[in-house]
């Protein structure tokens, strides 16, 4: 996937040779996406809602079609944006349409699957997940189900590329014989009454067609479970699913820490430190420029100096062990089992446990982490969960400097600055939910099956997103570097300081040259703990400063996707909630941490 952009596109409905590809969520849609149209994607909102789906070219011969991939559903009863938009497509006269069936799960797909053939639309069906229904000891009778359907259906497992070039060979020869019939569908007219109508049918009658087609199409072989879904039963049970989860974060945490920073310093430091750094140092010193020049270019600030220390020697290595490591509880369906098992503790505090897969995500960057709100039924879950995200969830990549910052001194500095931001978490949240008004849904969430993630989709998945965070994030950082090279190297810095010292040193007790970070912190999140580094800090000014830090100001392409999702109101309540609770709180802590220095 090459471009993720996020458009509004109102004239998709009008496209020519649209083909629908249609399913439940979970069911493995985006894979068959990827490998049917290859580089040509573009993600949308489709026009009036939040509702995002993907769009690229499929060629089928000499044809281009344009391949739709359709928010996922669990049904057509128009009650949220994704199943309106469902519908809405399945009414703009597709040429056909290409349905994922959920194998491990035949019965909740075959409804969905009878509720867009009610559409009168040519299709074929892929039954995939059918290593996994085999796992289970379930034995699918595919030529019996095909008659029980009237479509054809063709076993895949999407993630070993096993049965894709069949499913597009037939969903050639069904294209082929609507053409030939001259069969275009005609689609739902949205009208309330007639019998091919998802509005005019009972619901419960198309659960009742799904249960006797699988009673009939379905052998239960009675084979033991796996270890693999014995393991998955009981990360969903309060016990020992609470104690297995936690193990798995503190595993999760330990690589990403500990293999960052034995990266950082195996690899990344000497290579900047004895290789780059005095590379461009020889480089700039044979030619002849003004000393404010060579200094914004390699001095203590320099951007060829800077540059490399703070970007590719503090985040990279953080941000890319972060990336392998959620992708994998991620594509394991480890993360939607916590979802489960933690929604009591998370509606105690205002959402449900749906919303830790985003809160969760927002530790890898918080810009996907507010996108994926619009999974969220109701806007005060957005609200509440965006707000959190903003407050007391660093980044991948701040939360490898705070690590940098505070473990060279002391581990307890790290447990103590997490402790706090989960104390300010928590806070937030209560206080969010009470001032926000609406509700929030109870959880409704389809949990996957429990799979080993396929080598190749898992790493193609880790390569997209490192490559979405150098093109997102890197300018931004490295205007960042630029900008605290001028302010330092052209004596800037120096009279902001001053400016701010009653609040940096005198209420916050941080040496005047600490205000960088809050300046470059507007900037990007991580960029307030780097110039940290730098200083020679107290035991408590480190404290203090990773939490000033751990709450600070949004990032500016987190305010701009504040204000896309929300408005600019928002966005500016936010922001300006987040550098009051910072500030406080670190004054706070500043002083009351001399108190005790003084009392003990």
């Amino acid at each position: 996937m090459s471009c993720h952009e996020i458009l509004e596109d109102k004239g998709i409905l009008e496209a020519d040779n649209k083909i629908l590809l249609m399913g439940s969520p979970n069911v493995g849609k985006s894979v068959f996406f990827s490998a049917f149209t290859n580089i040509h994607v573009v993600s949308s909102n489709y026009a009036g809602t939040t509702v995002s789906f993907m769009k690229g070219t499929l060629r089928i011969k000499e044809t281009d079609y344009t391949l739709i991939d359709v928010p996922g559903t669990y049904s057509l009863s128009a009650t949220s944006e994704a199943e309106d938009v469902a519908i809405r497509f399945l009414s703009s006269h597709p040429k056909a349409i290409l349905f994922v069936l959920n194998a491990a799960d035949l019965e909740g797909s075959i409804k969905l699957a009878l509720e867009v053939l009610d559409y009168n639309i040519p299709m074929v069906a892929a039954l995939n997940l059918s290593d996994v229904a085999k796992r289970q000891g379930k034995e699918i009778n595919v030529k019996l189900l095909e008659q029980q359907l009237g479509i054809p259906i063709i076993p895949t497992v999407a993630v070993k590329n096993q049965g894709l070039k069949e499913l597009k060979q037939k969903l050639e020869e069904v294209l082929a014989e609507g053409s030939n019939n001259n069969s275009q569908a005609k689609g739902c007219t949205g009208c309330a009454g007639c019998s091919g109508c998802p509005k005019g049918t009972a619901i419960l009658s198309y659960w009742e067609r799904a249960r006797e087609i699988v009673s009939v199409c379905v052998k239960d072989t009675n084979a033991e479970p796996s270890r693999l879904d014995k393991f998955g039963d009981a990360l969903i049970r309060p016990w020992p699913g609470i104690l297995l989860s936690v193990i798995i974060l503190l595993i999760s945490l330990g690589v990403v820490v500990g293999a960052g920073k034995g990266l950082r310093a195996v690899l990344l430091l000497p290579l900047v430190n004895k290789g780059i750094v005095p590379l461009f140092e020889s480089l700039f010193s044979r030619i002849s420029m003004p000393e404010v020049l060579y200094n914004v270019l390699i001095g203590q600030y320099g951007i060829f100096r800077i540059s490399f220390e703070w970007i590719l020697a503090l985040v990279m290595p953080y941000v890319i062990l972060f990336q392998l490591v959620f992708s994998f509880l991620e594509d394991s369906g480890i993360l939607p089992r916590m979802a489960v098992l933690f929604d009591n503790i998370m509606r105690k505090l205002g959402v449900q446990g749906g919303s830790l897969i985003n809160i969760m995500l927002g530790f890898g960057c918080a810009v996907p982490a507010i996108i994926g709100t619009r999974t969220a039924t109701t806007r005060k879950e957005r609200l509440i969960v965006s707000t959190i995200v903003c407050f007391s969830v660093p980044c991948i990549s701040q939360t490898g400097a705070l690590i940098s910052l505070l473990a060279d001194y002391s581990y307890w500095l790290v447990l103590a600055v997490f402790l706090t931001g989960a104390l300010v978490f928590a806070t937030i949240a209560k206080i969010t939910g009470r001032m926000l008004k609406g509700k929030v849904d109870p959880l409704v969430i389809e949990i996957p099956n429990l799979l080993i993630p396929e080598r190749k989709a898992y790493f193609k998945k880790f390569f997209v997103r490192v490559k979405q965070f150098l093109v997102e994030a890197e300018g931004p950082m490295l205007l960042a570097v630029v900008f605290a090279a001028i302010l330092a190297e052209t004596g800037l810095l120096a009279g902001i300081s001053n400016l701010l010292k009653p609040l940096v040193s005198g209420w916050l007790g941080l040496p005047p040259e600490a205000s960088m970070s809050l300046i470059l912190g507007i900037i990007r999140r991580e960029m307030s703990v780097a110039p940290l580094l730098a200083l020679n800090l107290s035991g408590l000014q480190m404290y203090v400063g990773a939490v000033v830090s751990l709450v600070y100001v949004p990032c500016l392409s987190v305010f701009g996707i504040l204000a896309k999702e929300f408005n600019f109101r928002v966005a500016l309540s936010i922001v300006a909630g987040t550098v009051f609770t910072a500030l406080t709180l670190g004054g706070i802590l500043n002083h009351l941490g001399q108190l005790l220095l003084m009392i003990f």
